[in-house]
């Protein structure tokens, strides 16, 4: 168990500090443009032609038609994504890390010793360089210091503050903005195709449900993300939960087909991340025993986004060796934002898809 816990706190970690057939399409290999559909038709109009918008198409159409040999009643139509990465962008720092620390600035008021005490000492003074050597321990102080010890209604409330007013460092505008503009169409194309869509995300599962369903359509009894242990308590206003200071998941690496089995019970036939913590969500989905589409987003365009391969060097490995297909956001994204955030970059592009949930 101690174990386990400095594997949790080290994912903990590298997500808080600094910082996706049956072989339907190639993993790297850009190949030929392929033709598509195209304008009132088109279902991903902020995709490139190309090999990884038409193998979606066509997956989404084989399992979506009866008379197909691949065809998925819509109960079993289970899409499985990530978020950071995938859904928004997680650079410079991860959505959740950047409240984590404007959380500890904002408690700093009441706990003056902060300015003297580590690590909430290098995280005031936002000194980058000590904050990529901070601890397990270090970590599992901040993170229970600013997500702990309040009703569950009250870091909901928090959460919505920080999301309805902290801009993206880079591109002036809400984090909720810099939202990937394509993965808005697939997610609406998808429930125009009764597919039931999941967030699988290492973040916390109630910082993620704050937004859901107003960002990305996606009910937030849909969101699946590590969580701490909750305390019921009576009080003379009512019964409330009370977050502790104790993490029941990490929802990372081999816990997320974990989670998705307790949450769910349903195995993913489309499955999309971005990076090596989603790995062993892929392979659930691609297990040999039926139509799967596996989606990697590769992040190569510094100049509308931000261009890494650290923490993906295994899952393109991975993907290239199972024949999953991976998105380059530089070759298959015409557009990467919404309007707004694309604006604030010095690009033009379209109209965001409105965000439908359906319960």
């Amino acid at each position: 168990m101690k174990k386990n816990k400095k594997l949790i706190l080290g994912c903990v970690l590298l997500a808080a500090m600094f910082l996706g057939m049956l072989g339907w399409t190639g993993a790297g290999d850009p190949g030929s443009p392929t033709p598509g559909p195209t304008g009132d038709n088109d279902p991903l109009p902020s995709w490139n032609q190309g090999v990884a918008k038409q193998g979606i198409i066509t997956f989404v159409k084989s399992v979506t038609d009866p008379a197909s040999g691949s065809y998925v009643p819509p109960k079993e139509r289970i899409a499985t994504l990530d978020n950071d990465g995938t859904l928004w962008t997680e650079k410079p720092v991860p959505v959740q890390a950047a409240f984590l620390f404007q959380r500890i600035a904002e408690l700093a008021e009441d706990h003056p010793e902060w300015r003297t005490m580590q690590p909430y000492q290098t995280v005031l003074e936002q000194d980058s360089k000590q904050l990529e050597h901070l601890g397990a321990e270090d970590v599992e102080k901040l993170v229970f210091a600013t997500h702990a010890g309040m009703t569950q209604n009250e870091f909901e409330a928090e959460t919505k503050t920080f999301l309805d007013t902290a801009q993206h460092p880079r591109f002036d505008v809400l984090y909720t903005q810099v939202v990937y503009q394509p993965m808005l169409e697939l997610l609406e194309w998808l429930r125009e195709n009764d597919f039931q869509a999941f967030i699988c995300s290492g973040g916390g599962a109630e910082f993620v449900r704050a937004f859901s369903e107003e960002v990305y359509g996606i009910p937030r009894e849909n969101a699946i993300g590590s969580s701490l242990q909750y305390e019921f308590r009576e009080t003379a206003t009512g019964p409330v939960l009370i977050r502790k200071s104790d993490l029941v998941s990490f929802n990372d690496k081999q816990m997320k087909p974990v989670n998705i089995q307790l949450h769910i019970g349903r195995k993913p036939i489309l499955a999309v991340g971005n990076s090596d913590g989603d790995i062993q969500m892929l392979q659930y989905a691609d297990d040999g025993k039926g139509p799967f589409l596996n989606l990697l987003l590769h992040h190569d365009d510094a100049e509308r986004e931000y261009a890494y391969d650290q923490g993906t060097e295994k899952a393109l490995e991975t993907a290239m060796q199972r024949n999953w297909t991976v998105i380059s956001m530089k070759r298959d994204f015409e557009i990467v934002f919404p309007p707004k955030a694309a604006a604030s970059a010095g690009s033009e592009e379209a109209v965001p898809v409105k965000a439908t949930v359906v319960k």
